[in-house]
């Protein structure tokens, strides 16, 4: 990508300044599990932004009196959260050969969720995407440069990916692919891409409200599971299955099947679980009360028509997945019969989203 041999050739003016900007969580369908070095996916995946739940997130930054060592302060809703910001701080070292100018400055970066921590919903994607945002518009600033609106997203993708795979898939809105695919013109294992594809509206306005099923950190991180994949008994078989179904799944937007789309999402969830119960050390994320609420949609659905479907995430709660024309009957389902089976009867409300915002225009 041309752009990233350019920031390493600009210079800045600017003393100091502020970004700030607002980016979205994202929900796959197709699901990426397994990656090799340089965040690189074993499959190709398909997501769509939410609206909702997102991160904000601001850096201001001042010229320091000499040049050094990347220096930061780093606050989450008001607060010093000192993991996260080691974490910040091995991302920035890690791109600085592109950002070089940011060893001149000291930032200050402050971020918040719109949604709880823990909750089901990628705060990765939404937090790296967020801040990488920033630092794209950070050397716009410094070097004044006119970077046309494609290739501005395009690296961002390109270093969201570094910090958090998922994360490449947030600097769109609607749906996204990431992971090279015979299917997407354009796909590609370094960034993802907007599809541009005829999408039928029934898919253009999907809900997707999370069911907590349990609060609190997962017994095993994602890094941890992907891991795993390497070596996996069923790891070839999968990848291999994930690059069919974005086929599928290209030609069931463009149909508007939502049975199908449905059958597949839920499908893709099941398997994704499936591979961490199947990997060596084998673990479970599932709680007792996600299968009782996957099982009473499955009921639901057969016995009243509603057209209800899952996807879960590398966790425990349940994403529920319906059509705007329906919103009024899920959400009197979701009390009567769901509600009971959610940690302190707590769900979040989301849908499909219009992607990151600017929020110093």
């Amino acid at each position: 990508m041309e752009v990233l041999s350019k920031m390493l050739e600009s210079t800045y003016d600017l003393k100091e300044g502020k970004t700030s900007w607002r980016s979205p969580s994202n929900i796959a369908l197709i699901k990426y599990w397994g990656k090799y070095a340089d965040q690189i996916p074993a499959n190709p995946s398909l997501s769509f932004s939410l609206k909702n739940s997102f991160s904000e997130t601001s850096i201001a930054y001042r010229l320091k009196k000499k040049a050094d060592e990347i220096s930061l302060d780093f606050l989450f809703e008001g607060k010093e959260n000192p993991a996260f910001k080691a974490r910040l701080e091995k991302f920035i070292n890690g791109i600085h050969p592109y950002f070089s100018f940011l060893s001149n400055f000291h930032l200050t970066i402050d971020s918040k969720n719109s949604f709880p921590h823990s909750s089901g919903i990628a705060s990765s994607a939404s937090a790296m995407s967020a801040l990488v945002l920033n630092l794209m518009d950070m050397y716009n600033e410094l070097t004044g440069s006119a970077m046309d609106k494609e290739t501005f997203f395009r690296a961002s993708s390109y270093f969201s990916r570094l910090a958090s795979g998922s994360a490449a898939r947030s600097v769109y809105g609607g749906y996204t692919v990431w992971g090279e695919s015979e299917h997407f013109t354009g796909s590609s294992d370094l960034y993802a891409v907007r599809i541009d594809e005829s999408i039928d509206p029934i898919f253009q306005s999907l809900h997707d409200d999370v069911l907590i099923i349990e609060k609190g950190a997962k017994k095993v991180s994602s890094s941890a599971g992907h891991a795993l994949m390497n070596n996996h008994p069923f790891g070839q078989a999968r990848f291999e299955l994930a690059r069919k179904r974005m086929g599928e799944i290209k030609s069931i937007l463009t149909s508007g099947d939502l049975n199908a789309f449905g059958e597949l999402i839920e499908s893709e969830a099941l398997i994704l679980h499936a591979m961490m119960m199947a990997s060596r050390p084998y673990f479970i994320l599932f709680r007792p009360n996600t299968l009782a609420v996957m099982e009473k949609i499955w009921e639901i659905r057969g016995s009243t028509g509603l057209q209800i479907y899952f996807t879960l995430d590398a966790g425990a709660n349940i994403h529920l997945i319906y059509p705007e024309e329906i919103k009024t009957v899920v959400s009197t389902t979701i009390k009567d019969h769901f509600l009971a089976y959610c940690e302190n009867a707590t769900y979040l409300r989301d849908g499909i989203g219009s992607g990151p915002v600017n929020l110093r225009i």
